[in-house]
Formats: C-alpha cells, sequence, structure tokens
C-alpha cells in the first residue's frame, strides 16, 4: 500500500516559483509511474508532469514546458515539482499521484491514465 502526501502549496504572484514536494510511504518500485495533475472547480483534471520512477523518462504538457521541472529523491522516496515563472492560469489544486501498472509508453503521454494512489492535493494560487 502507498500513500501520497503533497505539500508546497502557497499563494505567490505571477513571475514568482513554489516547489510542490510529493512523500510517499509504502514501496515506490522502478517503472511505477508518477505524476502531478491539477484541477480547477468546475474542469477536468488535467494531467500536468509524469515520470517512469528509477527510469527517468518524463512527460510534461504543452503550457508548463521550460517553467515547470519534476524531479525525484529516491533516498526520501519524494517527488517535486519546481514551479518557475507562474502564471495565473496555474492556479489549481495540485494532486500527486502514482501507478503501479502501467506501462512506460502510457506513462509519458498526453494520457491521462489510470493511477490507483492519490494524494489530498496542494493548493496553488497565482495573483496578477
Amino acid at each position: 500500500q502507498v500513500s501520497l502526501v503533497e505539500s508546497g502549496g502557497g499563494s505567490v504572484q505571477a513571475g514568482g516559483s513554489l516547489r510542490l514536494s510529493c512523500a510517499a510511504s509504502g514501496i515506490i518500485y522502478i517503472g511505477y509511474c508518477m505524476a502531478w495533475f491539477r484541477q480547477v472547480p468546475g474542469k477536468e483534471r488535467e494531467k500536468v508532469a509524469s515520470i517512469v520512477v528509477g527510469i527517468g523518462s518524463t512527460y510534461y504538457t504543452d503550457s508548463v514546458k521550460g517553467r515547470f521541472t519534476m524531479s525525484q529523491d529516491n533516498a526520501k522516496n519524494t517527488l517535486y515539482l519546481q514551479m518557475d515563472n507562474l502564471k495565473p492560469e496555474d492556479t489549481a489544486m495540485y494532486y500527486c499521484a502514482a501507478a503501479s501498472v502501467m506501462g512506460w509508453s502510457s506513462c509519458v503521454s498526453p494520457k491521462s491514465g489510470s493511477y490507483n494512489y492519490w494524494g489530498q492535493g496542494t493548493q496553488v494560487t497565482v495573483s496578477s
């Protein structure tokens, strides 16, 4: 069993930075897919970035490329999302997710996929 806890959200002005953390308890094996999603009330959940654990292959949605960077600290079992040059349209609840069974190509594709572990979310608010 895996549990995920996000932290690092907050309120910043446009152009600012935040680093989200996703601490995982339980075993995250090499090959798992981990991802960051975001959701605004009334809109569909959007996959922001994903990574194949231990392999390093990544996906970023177009709107965050060049601004967001995902990384992992295997020793700490923690996934990070460094968010720079934040824009008001980045305002959302951000969720960390993990999938124990997902093909690597699916993990790093634009498809949302099926994730069996989710965190509770952390709010990011960017003001103009």
